[in-house]
Order: C-alpha cells, then structure tokens, then sequence
C-alpha cells in the first residue's frame, strides 16, 4: 500500500527546499533507501516541470571503494561525479543506512584520500552551484539510536520532517537581525567559557532549504578570534568513530589542546590540515521536534537549546576564510535536562538554559514552532 507520507515529504523536498522550475535538471541520489521514495520524488520532480535523474548508491560498496581505492581511481570518480554535478540546477541527497559505523575501520588516510579528491571537491560545485537537500531515510538503527520503536520513530520522523518551516523561516528573522549586528559572542556552560567575534561575517537562516530537518542560524566565527574552552555533551560520529567528552582549548583561533574518549583519533583528524585546527562555522539551533542526541548530525545539530561549534571548512555563504578538508559539527546542548548555559551577544544575555530570553527572539522557543 503506498504511504501519502513519502509524497508530502517529496513535495517539501521540491517544493519548499529546492523550488524546481520547469525545465531544471534535478539529481536524486539515494544511498540504502526504498524504491518507493525515490518513484515519489521522480513523480514530484516532474509535477513541477522538472527533469529527474537518478543515482543509486549502498554504503557497503561505498566502503569497499574507499578502502581499497587508490589517488588515481578516487580521483577518477570524484571528476566524473563533479562533471553531473555541474550539469544540474538541483540535487536532492537521502541517506540511509543500516549501520551508522559503516567506515569506522577504514584507515584515516584512505578517508583522507576520499575527502581530498572525491568528497570535497564535489561539495564544492555542489553547495555554492546547485539547489540543494540533503536528509537522512529513518530505519530501524536509527529509532534504536533514538531509544524509540520503528513505528514510533518514523511517526516522529515524518513530523519533524514536515513541519510548517514557513513559520520557522519568519521567526528567524530577528536572530539574523541581531545576529548581524554582534561583535562578541560568549558561551558559559559546564567546563565551558568562550568567546569570539562574528563581525561583518553573513548569518544564514536556514529553514528546511538545504538540510531536513532544519532549524539553524549559522554564521562563521572571526577565523583568529576564538579563545576559552568548550567542553561538548553530546556524542558525535565522525569517519565512522563515535567521539564522546570532546574538550577543546582555543588560544587566538586555534586549537591547542584537544581530548576525548579517542583522544589520539581525535587529534588525528584535527591534524589533517591546518585549518581542520580553527572553527568555520558556529550555529544557533531550534527545531521543536527534536530534544535529545540520536548520533546523526543532520538531527543533532538541529536539537533545540543547542549549538554547534564546528572544526574546518567554512561555508562560502558566511566565509571566514578558513578552508579545511574537514568539516565536523560538534554540538552543546543547553537546556536544563543537559546541564544549561548562557550565550550572551555583546554582553546581552539572550539565551539560557536553551530558552531564548531576549523578547525579540521568544518566537524560535519550542512553544511557539510547533
């Protein structure tokens, strides 16, 4: 029996997110998902005038590749992979997975080898070149993740992927004001206590056009600017490693000192060049749906009362100048259930314990988005 829920959660996808006009070329990459969402999107794509294409991938072969690959073949995907990708005006990204640790046991510098010539150069045409999505498909893993049955998680899945982001999108509107008006920023939390500048750095609210879900503000931080510590209370996956009790220490921008549960893997990838050691992305999140860590970025980092600090590349949209083959969302959660804080802009404190105080910015608290 067909679910409507895929073809309401198709139309937000090229409607809302991407906007397809007629006659735009739209690519649809699903990674280990059904048929049956892909047929929706196809059928989406064309209702708006659209023309679909298709790419088909699984993680494990995706794996293979990596692990066995070599400059000259990784090179060879990556250009042809970027060839498409400069031949479209959409890309619509789904990523499934049965096993979220997938390419923990691929040695870092065949992960290496992939961002290099393959991974990043395709982000490069593709985030600032394209329309673009990207969103990960629910299974069974990841409702264990979330501590939450299969029936259960995909119910939640589907309304935090289809909330009114209209809303959303309007109540951003004075926390980019405002952002865009700070200098100094100040984080205090539990082993926590930094600073550092946003000036002149773009602020792009994002509501549901380039990740579901959605609810962030982004900005950069001055790239040299960053100083204190921050200790992170959320657990974070990345190359496939699960990193838990990330504790950072800034000295002009850089980090200095780094430790985790996997502190060696930890400086390994903050080794990988020198900007993977300074921050290119700082970002306030709010989506109402989602309370509690379930170790996938694209829901974690939207977790209301949380930010995330994030080490390497800078988005060309809010650009700092840092460039980094890494780009690592590490998030802080807030609200009281995990330990509160402050965040205050230029001395004014305008959140605590993850609740937005400032009058003019209550209209992103839980409350008021759902």
């Amino acid at each position: 029996m067909h679910d409507p829920r895929l073809d309401k959660l198709a139309n937000v996808l090229t409607t809302h997110s991407t906007k397809v006009q007629p006659g735009e070329f739209v690519l649809i990459e699903g990674i280990d998902i059904p048929q049956e969402m892909v047929i929706a999107l196809i059928r989406a794509v064309r209702k708006a005038d659209g023309i679909p294409l298709v790419e088909l991938k699984q993680n494990r072969i995706q794996r293979e590749i990596i692990l066995g690959g070599n400059d000259a073949g990784i090179q060879l995907i990556g250009e042809y992979e970027i060839y498409r990708m400069k031949k479209v005006q959409a890309y619509i990204g789904i990523r499934g997975s049965h096993n979220i640790t997938e390419m923990s046991d691929v040695p870092s510098e065949a992960l290496q080898r992939y961002q290099k010539h393959w991974s990043r150069p395709l982000n490069d045409i593709r985030v600032p070149q394209t329309k673009w999505v990207v969103l990960r498909w629910p299974h069974p893993a990841m409702a264990q993740q979330a501590k939450m049955s299969t029936e259960a998680f995909e119910d939640y899945y589907f309304d935090v992927c289809t909330l009114d982001y209209s809303r959303m999108e309007q109540a951003m509107v004075p926390l980019k004001s405002m952002m865009e008006e700070t200098d100094e920023v100040r984080i205090v939390g539990e082993d926590t206590d930094l600073r550092f500048s946003i000036k002149d750095i773009p602020v792009i609210p994002c509501a549901g056009e380039y990740n579901i879900p959605d609810g962030e503000c982004f900005t950069s931080p001055v790239r040299d600017s960053v100083n204190g510590t921050i200790h992170f209370n959320t657990p974070t996956i990345y190359q496939g490693t699960t990193f838990t009790d990330i504790r950072l220490r800034f000295e002009d921008g850089k980090v200095v000192e780094a430790s985790a549960n996997n502190t060696e893997r930890l400086n390994t990838i903050l080794d990988t060049d020198e900007g993977a050691r300074y921050i290119g992305e700082f970002a306030i999140a709010f989506n109402p749906y989602i309370t509690n860590p379930m170790l996938d970025i694209l829901f974690d980092e939207k977790i209301a009362g949380s930010f995330h600090f994030t080490p390497g590349q800078a988005y060309e949209e809010a650009d700092n100048g840092n460039r980094s083959a890494v780009h690592w969302d590490m998030v802080m959660i807030q609200t009281t259930e995990h330990g509160g804080g402050e965040m205050f802009f230029d001395g004014t404190l305008v959140r605590k314990d993850g609740r937005f105080v400032h009058a003019a910015l209550e209209g992103l608290n839980p409350e008021n988005l759902k």
